[in-house]
């Protein structure tokens, strides 16, 4: 972080209680524990913080400009960023949930988050690099201008209601992923999970393989180009419009509403009594 006031540094020390820092700024934390307590650093601006340790509940709430590097939040540390802007955390392992909050600017790389519960909702302009999450269940609700890069996730209900989302070089393993998403294009990825893509709009998936029951259902303007589907994707496509150019069919196919698809291979293909209109998607079977 650069700035041209000068900073100042506390170092080597211990702190707890209620606010210790409230409303510091320009501040430099290297090498320091905040014990139990709520809002060590509230109401503060351009802060540094190295090799820091964090265990009280809302370190950072109301911050504007921080850079958090090689630091550790442990469970006690729940809700730590809330209502705050620019961030930059690199190196770091977040064991409390409920992380990232009504924020503008995250930037996390080489981040683990093993708790990821109820984390990164209502989040704008998120960059991640390299980063791992578990148990991220609901994670990024309400987010808008993701990009992600170098990424593994396990936990359902995934990316709900986001927009303008760009994703590369992912494995992400979450039931009801991506549903009444806007603007999202996933680069070489392994998605798996139940339900992926429901009611989304301009979901566009690029080398991706798929695998789970009842994959890209109620889908608006769905693109696949160069998919593959594993032996669980089965009765994909239901009540969507979609181009689809696939490198391996999923199981079963049911009711698409409109479109194309073309597939290396056959199918089961289901067109019931349930059918939408226009029910005019071509489907073709033509070898790679």
């Amino acid at each position: 972080m650069e700035t041209n006031v000068p900073m100042t540094e506390i170092k080597n020390t211990e702190m707890g209680g209620e606010r210790p820092l409230f409303a510091s700024h320009n501040l430099i934390l290297d090498n320091v524990t905040i014990h139990t307590g709520e809002s060590a650093l509230k109401c503060c601006s351009d802060i540094v913080a190295r090799n820091c340790r964090f265990e009280g509940k809302y370190p950072f709430w109301h911050v504007n400009n921080f850079e958090i590097t090689d630091c550790l939040f442990t469970e006690g540390a729940r809700a730590a960023l809330w209502y705050s802007n620019n961030l930059v955390m690199r190196d770091t392992q977040v064991d409390a949930p409920k992380m990232f909050r009504e924020m503008d600017g995250v930037s996390l790389e080489r981040v683990n988050i093993p708790d990821a519960s109820e984390t990164l909702w209502h989040c704008r302009n998120i960059r991640l690099r390299k980063v791992d999450i578990k148990k991220a269940d609901y994670l990024f609700m309400h987010c808008d201008n993701i990009d992600i890069d170098h990424y593994r996730q396990q936990g359902n209900y995934s990316f709900q209601y986001c927009n303008n989302v760009v994703i590369r070089n992912a494995e992400i393993d979450s039931k009801d992923a991506f549903w009444n998403t806007h603007d999202v294009t996933v680069y070489d990825s392994r998605l798996t999970g139940e339900y992926l893509g429901w009611h989304s709009h301009n979901l566009r998936l690029v080398r991706c393989h798929i695998d789970g029951t009842q994959p890209l259902c109620y889908c608006h303007n769905l693109e696949l180009i160069d998919c593959t589907f594993g032996p669980e994707a089965d009765l994909a496509f239901e009540d969507s419009t979609l181009k689809a150019e696939l490198k391996s069919s999923p199981v079963s196919i049911k009711n698409p509403r409109s479109g194309s698809i073309v597939m290396p291979t056959e199918c089961e293909i289901i067109r019931d009594e349930n059918i939408l209109p226009p029910a005019d998607c071509t489907i073709t079977v033509k070898s790679c």
